[in-house]
């Protein structure tokens, strides 16, 4: 399935006018008996209906030699069901005018499909059977393990500076669970037994550790009865769900790193640690991360690639994780362009931003390109679904999903100068050099 990088527009929560207005996105919430979370978002503009199932459930989860399981689920749960043949799921989808995908992050595990409105109580009978009745059995495993091994391949193995993600976030946590990325190592796949694959399952895919949304062309009380036709009778999960809480110490001296891998052309990457997602420096953050990177007009950009020619391209990125997380910079060497010279040019513009703040222009660009986001984010119910599926999992507040553009709104320009002081330390630094072998 699909791998998405979370952005600010997957934490994105309020659909705005042009003209500033504020649409307040309705919706109605219940529990049922066994624990599963519902949300149903209503809007009959359109005949179609997004059924969609978010598992609190991610690599963070996993032990640390049997990572990829929840990964390697987002793919076994297509396999099939007790009453839907193996490889027929997709099908079904798609004969029925449906598109469907999947993802797994650090923290969660998320299945998605959007179908014709009248198609709503197949797209609830087919989430159901997932969660109830999933043939995991030596066939789909074998075959499942063949395919996330070539996924390994072609996406990370086989792709220029496909380890990238990977080397930064094993060398950027020492104890953390994020040290490894979803992905996982495939040998661990390859050892685990049916057994430890069933009770994986048995633990996270439960309906007291899920939240399932249904958005779109839907009549809420019609809506109600099919997911207790569905859903009420699913066993609630028994064992204890097992949640890292484990706090990841920060730097106190600038740490280094050499990866070498098949490419041509070196690579520099900073790391600084980031908040958790939802806390107010987040936000100021992210608002700094848009100043930095976003739009050839960045900051970035236009000093280090346009300006003085150091790099092919050089961006920031940051992760809205459950748990703090890695502030990234990493910029692609131009032609005759030492690792030394791009670090010493990278350097200088943190150094330059951390002293000098970040000007007034810079700062309204930012704040219109975060509300564009938003805008764009919330344009379909699948954007709205989603961001419903996150509010809830990562704070237990869907209703967040009004209230959250107004947290970026009340960031001021001393917030974000604030934050570039006291997070781009140079003795909290991991510097890694990216290069040929």
């Amino acid at each position: 399935m699909k791998k998405i990088l979370l952005s600010v527009a997957t934490l994105g929560v309020m659909a705005t006018s042009v003209f500033g207005k504020e649409t307040k996105i309705e919706f109605e919430e219940f529990t049922l008996n066994n624990g599963l979370h519902v949300i149903l978002y209503e809007d009959n503009t359109v005949p179609i209906v997004n059924v969609s199932v978010m598992y609190h459930v991610g690599s963070k989860n996993e032990h640390p030699e049997r990572t990829g399981f929840a990964h390697f689920f987002e793919h076994l749960m297509f396999e099939g069901t007790k009453n839907i043949g193996r490889g027929e799921y997709m099908k079904i989808v798609q004969e029925n005018g449906g598109s469907l995908n999947a993802f797994t992050s650090n923290d969660v595990t998320y299945y998605f499909q959007t179908l014709p409105s009248n198609q709503l109580e197949l797209g609830l009978w087919l989430e159901s059977e997932r969660m109830l009745h999933p043939v995991i059995d030596s066939v789909g495993i074998e075959t499942q393990r063949k395919v996330v091994q070539e996924e390994k391949k072609q996406r990370y193995d086989n792709t220029p500076y496909g380890q990238l993600i990977n080397v930064v976030f094993e060398n950027f946590y020492k104890k953390h669970p994020y040290r490894w990325t979803p992905i996982g190592k495939e040998q661990y796949i390859d050892q685990a037994t049916h057994a430890e694959f069933m009770e994986f399952f048995d633990i996270f895919y439960v309906p007291n550790n899920a939240v399932l949304v249904v958005a779109g062309d839907i009549e809420g009380e019609k809506t109600k009865e099919l997911i207790k036709k569905y859903f009420n009778d699913i066993p609630k999960g028994t064992k204890e769900i097992p949640r890292p809480n484990i706090s990841e110490d920060k730097r106190t001296k600038e740490e280094r790193v050499t990866f070498r891998d098949d490419v041509q052309i070196p690579a520099v990457i900073f790391a600084y640690q980031a908040p958790k997602a939802g806390l107010k420096d987040y936000y100021a953050i992210e608002m700094l991360n848009s100043i930095l990177s976003d739009g050839a007009s960045s900051r970035l950009n236009k000093k280090i690639v346009e300006d003085d020619q150091k790099a092919l391209a050089v961006m920031s990125a940051l992760f809205p994780l459950e748990d703090p997380s890695p502030w990234l910079f990493y910029g692609i060497a131009n032609m005759n362009v030492s690792e030394k010279d791009l670090e010493k040019a990278m350097k200088e513009e943190i150094e330059k931003l951390v002293k000098n703040g970040v000007t007034e222009k810079e700062f309204q660009r930012a704040k219109n390109q975060i509300e564009s986001a938003f805008i764009r984010q919330n344009a379909s119910v699948e954007g709205i679904a989603q961001n419903l599926a996150f509010k809830y999992t990562f704070f237990k507040d869907a209703g967040l999903i009004n209230t959250d553009l107004k947290n970026y709104q009340n960031i001021t320009i001393e917030d974000v100068n604030r934050v570039a002081r006291e997070y781009l330390k140079a003795d909290q630094a991991l510097i890694i050099h990216y290069l040929p072998k």
